[in-house]
């Protein structure tokens, strides 16, 4: 378990290794969500990996309106993708600095 473990998340070391070390993604202050389809997690702009919890996370202005609608919905039958659609419309309802317009990107499947 340990070793399966490791092989599949070698990716959030280098990505936290390059944002720390890359020329430009040093200077870039932002959040970035990424996932392996098996596990979850946040970078800061300072390299940090951080695992949200409950499996859900969210970033930006309206984030946090975003993850309670998203933690809200979990209980259901939604696939991933609609359940971020539908926190972020209602981020997007009661946070006047999140727009509503999202795009989703999907590796794989």
């Amino acid at each position: 378990m340990r070793c399966a473990r490791a092989a599949r998340s070698w990716w959030r070391a280098t990505v936290a290794k390059d944002w720390r070390t890359d020329k430009y993604l040093q200077k870039l202050e932002a959040f970035l969500i990424v996932s392996d389809g098996a596990e979850l997690y946040v970078i800061t702009g300072a390299g940090d990996v951080l695992e949200p919890e409950h499996g859900v996370a969210a970033i930006g202005s309206g984030g946090m309106y975003a993850l309670a609608a998203a933690r809200a919905l979990m209980d259901g039958p939604l696939p991933a993708e609609e359940i971020a659609r539908r926190a972020m419309a209602i981020a997007a309802d009661i946070c006047v600095y999140t727009n509503g317009n999202l795009t989703v990107e999907k590796i794989g499947g």
